[in-house]
C-alpha cells in the first residue's frame, strides 16, 4: 500500500530488486516464486530482459548454466525455448562433458515473453524507474549495518528486508565509437548515473570494466552466396527440462560463417590511433575472451583471418549480428573493415559497433551466498559482479534472489559448492579468486566437469530448488523416479548377459564391432567406442520402455564409469576442506606463523571455509597447514 510523506511516495516490499536484466528478472522471479512481496525496478520497459549483444542463450559452457538455473527453478531456459530461431548442440564430436547447447533468439520476443512472466507472476511489481540510494542503518545490537530500503531520483522511498542489486551495464555507462561519446546506456537507453556515488558512500568499492558489440548489418546487403551456411539442429533439444521436446520442433532460419582477412587486418592496423581502446580514451577492462576485433589484430598477430559468425536478431527485422567483430573504431573505418569481409562488401550498418564502459564491483566483498559482507540484507549479481554474459548474470540472479528470499524468512542461505555446478564454480571464481577483467565461464574452469554435466543438471540440482520452494513437489517426484529408473536400468544391464550365438555375432558385425569370444554383458557392448546403449536394443529383447533423457544416461554412466569414480573419489577429497569453516571471528592477524601476504589476503577475503581460503590466490598450501593447526588448537573447526 503507497502513501504520501513530505510530498514523496513510500512503499514497502519485502524484496527490492534493482535493474531488469537477466540477474533481475531471475532475482525478482525467485523471490516472488517463494511467496516474498517483491518489486523490481528498471531504467525502462524496454529493457527488461534486453539483450544488447549477441542474440543467443547458451553455447559452450554457458548452456550448462541454462540447464543449471531451469533445474533449480529459473526462467531462461524456459524463455529461450518459447523464442528460439535456431538451435545447434555444439561439441557433439566431443565427449558429453563438453556439449553445449546454443539457441540463437529472437531477441524482441524474447524480452517480451520474460516481461509477460515478470508482470503474470503473483506478489511481483514490475516498475520503471532509476534508484539513486540505498538506505541502510546500524543494528545496535551486533552493531552491523543492514539494508533497510531504497529511494528513487523522485525521492520515493521502498522499505524492504533485503536488496538485490542488477544493474548490469548501466551504471554511469558510457558508449564510445571513434571520438563519438554518448552518455547512455546499450542500446542509447537511459544510464543510471546517480547510484554508483551512494553505494561508495556505504563504503563499497567500485571500478570500471568496458565490453563491446559489433555493428548490426541490414540482412539485404549481404551476399550470403560467399559464405558457409549454417543450419538448425533436427531433432531441437530443449534447454528447459519441462519442455516437450515435440513443442519445440519448428523451422529454423539459417546462420553464416564468413572470415575476416589481410586486408580488414590492414585497414584496423592502419587506424589503431583512432580507437578509443588504443588512444587512451577508455578507462575500463575489457573481456580477455571476448575481445574487440582491434585486440584480436594486435595480440594474434600470427592469424591471417578470423571468423565471423553471422547471426539474425529476429524474425521480424532485418538486422544480422557480425559475431567475432566487435568493435570501437570511428564509423567511416567499421564501414571500411566490414566491406573487406567476403559477404559483406556492399553491407549497410543498420547501428554501429562501440564499446560500453560501467561501473561494477570486485565480487571479493561478496560472501559466496553473494551477499555483501559490510551489509547485511545486500545482495548483488550479474555483470555488477564484474562477470560478462546473458547466462552467468541469470545464474548469479537466481542465487542471489533465492537466497535474498530464504534471509527474509529466516532460513539458511544455499551455497553451490564447485563440485555441484558450474554455478558454484561461477560464483566462488568471482567471490575468492582476483579478477581484473569481466569473467566468462568456461568449461576448462571446472575440474569436476565430467559430473557436472549439462544433461544431468536435473538430477545434480533440483534438490535444491525444490527445498527452496522453486520447483514444485511433482516435478521434483519426477525427477527422483528419473533417478530410480537408470539406476535400474544400469544395474539390469550389467546383470544382463549375452552369449556369443550367431544372432549376436552378425549384429556386432554390422556395427563394425569385434565379435565375441565368449558371454559378457550388456554393459561391456556399451564400454565400447564403436557401441552405444540404443544401438544393442535388438539384441536386448527385455528392455524397458524408458525416455529419452533415461536412455543417454544410463549410457554415459556405463561408457564413461571409470572416470566417474575416479572423480568422485577427487570430490570426496575436496569435500574434507570444503566442509570445514572458518569462524566470523577470527583475526589472522593472531596467527603468527602465517606468512604476512596469506595473513593480508584471508584478513581482506574473509572465506568461510578452508576450501574457500586454499584458493586464494597468494595463500600457499603451508599457510592452510597453519590455519588448520591453529583453529584446531582453538576448537574453531565446524565440520
Amino acid at each position: 500500500m503507497d502513501f504520501k510523506v513530505s510530498g514523496h511516495v513510500k512503499e514497502e516490499y519485502d524484496v527490492v530488486v534493482v535493474g531488469a536484466g537477466h540477474a533481475g528478472c531471475e532475482a525478482a522471479l525467485a523471490c516472488a516464486r517463494m511467496g516474498l512481496s517483491t518489486i523490481v525496478f528498471t531504467v525502462s520497459m524496454d529493457s527488461v530482459a534486453l539483450m544488447p549483444c549477441n542474440p543467443n542463450i547458451g553455447g559452450t559452457s554457458k548452456g550448462h548454466l541454462v540447464r543449471e538455473v531451469d533445474a533449480l527453478g529459473g526462467e531462461m531456459g524456459v524463455n529461450i525455448d518459447k523464442t528460439f530461431i535456431q538451435s545447434r548442440m555444439l561439441n557433439r564430436s566431443k565427449g558429453p562433458a563438453v556439449h553445449s547447447l546454443r539457441a540463437q533468439a529472437d531477441k524482441a520476443m524474447y524480452s517480451l515473453e520474460m516481461r509477460k512472466t515478470l508482470q503474470n507472476t503473483e506478489n511481483l511489481t514490475l516498475r520503471q524507474a532509476e534508484i539513486s540510494d540505498i538506505i541502510t542503518e546500524i543494528n545496535n545490537d551486533d552493531g552491523k549495518s543492514y539494508i533497510k530500503g531504497v529511494k528513487t531520483i523522485s525521492g520515493a522511498e521502498y522499505d524492504c528486508k533485503a536488496v538485490v542489486l542488477c544493474t548490469g551495464t548501466y551504471l554511469k555507462a558510457r558508449c564510445l565509437y571513434g571520438d563519438v561519446i554518448e552518455y547512455t546506456g546499450p542500446n542509447g537507453l537511459k544510464a543510471a548515473n546517480h547510484l554508483t556515488d551512494s553505494l561508495v558512500s556505504h563504503g563499497i568499492k567500485v571500478r570500471r570494466f568496458k565490453t563491446g558489440t559489433p555493428a548490426r548489418i541490414d540482412r539485404k546487403s549481404i551476399d550470403f552466396s560467399k559464405m558457409e551456411e549454417q543450419p538448425g539442429d533436427v531433432p531441437v533439444v530443449p534447454f528447459s527440462f519441462t519442455t516437450d521436446p515435440e513443442s519445440v520442433q519448428k523451422e529454423q532460419v539459417k546462420c553464416y560463417l564468413t572470415y575476416t582477412n589481410e586486408k580488414t587486418h590492414e585497414i584496423i592496423r592502419a587506424h589503431l590511433s583512432e580507437s578509443p581502446i588504443y588512444g587512451g580514451v577508455i578507462e575500463g577492462t575489457g573481456p580477455r575472451y571476448c575481445p574487440s576485433i582491434e585486440d584480436k589484430v594486435v595480440k594474434f598477430a600470427d592469424k591471417d583471418r578470423h571468423q565471423l559468425f553471422i547471426e539474425p536478431e529476429g524474425l521480424y527485422n532485418n538486422e544480422m549480428y557480425i559475431s567475432g567483430m566487435s568493435s570501437s573504431m570511428p564509423e567511416y573505418v567499421q564501414y571500411e573493415m566490414y566491406h573487406s569481409v567476403a559477404g559483406l562488401e556492399n553491407a549497410k550498418i543498420v547501428r554501429n559497433a562501440y564499446a560500453i564502459e560501467y561501473d561494477c564491483i570486485d565480487a571479493n566483498q561478496l560472501y559466496p551466498t553473494l551477499e555483501f559482507k559490510a551489509i547485511k540484507g545486500l545482495f548483488s549479481a550479474g555483470q555488477f559482479n564484474g562477470s560478462s554474459g546473458y547466462e552467468e548474470a541469470a545464474a548469479q540472479g537466481l542465487v542471489a534472489g533465492m537466497n535474498a528470499a530464504l534471509t527474509v524468512q529466516g532460513k539458511e542461505p544455499v551455497v553451490i559448492d564447485r563440485s555441484e555446478g558450474y554455478i558454484g564454480v561461477l560464483i566462488d571464481d568471482l567471490v575468492t579468486k582476483e579478477s581484473f577483467e569481466p569473467y566468462r565461464m568456461m568449461t576448462s574452469r571446472a575440474e569436476y566437469r565430467l559430473l557436472l554435466r549439462q544433461d544431468n543438471a536435473d538430477l545434480r540440482l533440483s534438490r535444491i530448488g525444490y527445498e527452496a520452494g522453486l520447483i514444485s513437489e511433482e516435478r521434483y517426484k519426477s525427477v527422483l523416479y528419473k533417478e530410480q529408473q537408470i539406476k535400474e536400468e544400469i544395474a539390469r544391464v550389467k546383470l544382463c548377459k549375452i552369449g556369443a550365438t550367431e544372432e549376436v555375432q552378425n549384429f556386432l558385425t554390422e556395427h563394425g564391432s569385434i565379435p565375441l569370444k565368449k558371454g559378457v554383458s550388456l554393459a561391456d557392448l556399451v564400454r565400447r567406442p564403436e557401441l552405444g546403449y540404443d544401438d544393442l536394443l535388438p539384441i536386448d529383447p527385455e528392455r524397458p520402455q524408458l525416455s529419452a533423457a533415461v536412455r543417454e544416461q544410463v549410457e554415459i554412466n556405463i561408457k564413461y564409469e571409470g572416470y566417474i569414480e575416479r572423480q568422485l573419489k577427487q570430490i570426496d577429497d575436496f569435500k574434507k576442506i570444503e566442509n570445514k569453516r572458518i569462524p566470523d571471528e577470527i583475526d589472522y592477524d593472531d596467527v603468527s606463523s602465517l606468512r604476512i601476504e596469506a595473513r593480508q589476503k584471508l584478513n581482506q577475503l574473509r572465506p568461510v571455509s578452508i576450501g574457500q581460503a586454499s584458493r586464494i590466490s597468494g595463500v600457499s598450501p603451508a599457510d592452510i597447514s597453519v590455519l588448520l593447526v591453529y583453529l584446531e588448537q582453538g576448537k574453531y573447526i565446524k565440520d
